[in-house]
């Protein structure tokens, strides 16, 4: 019975996993690929995970796949999100069919230079830095 309940699990983190190779071929820009990566690789990988840590059921083993779960969980969407930030600051262009752009007028592009996010009042905070 252990064994139908890891492949499951294990066969499901697959799945995530191609959904994500998927979605890298069929997104049609740069931050919805990112997007569907982020989401469904670190889901899938960490089912796949989890699939090991009930096949092995040893401790070492477990606290080693939790731990790396806790690593791909803080820094994949952290890495996204600066993936995106500077494809975005870098001219790369948004889907014609994206409804927002929520960065639009936030960043000023002076050649080789980027200004710093505008606060409320519209001034810029910290002087320009260099890209």
């Amino acid at each position: 019975m252990i064994s139908v309940i890891i492949a499951v699990i294990a066969t499901l983190g697959t799945l995530f996993v191609l959904l994500a190779a998927v979605g890298i071929l069929r997104m049609p820009d740069t931050y919805l690929r990112m997007a569907v990566t982020t989401k469904a690789a670190t889901l899938g990988i960490g089912l796949i995970l989890i699939a090991a840590a009930i096949y092995f059921y040893d401790f070492s083993t477990t606290t080693r796949v939790l731990a790396i779960i806790l690593f791909i969980l803080l820094t994949a969407p952290v890495g996204a999100h600066l993936i995106g930030k500077a494809s975005y600051i870098s001219g790369n262009k948004l889907w014609e069919g994206s409804i927002m752009d929520d960065l639009k007028g936030k960043y000023r592009k002076t050649g080789k230079h980027v200004s710093a996010p505008k606060n409320p009042e519209g001034e810029n905070e910290q002087e320009e830095e260099e890209i």
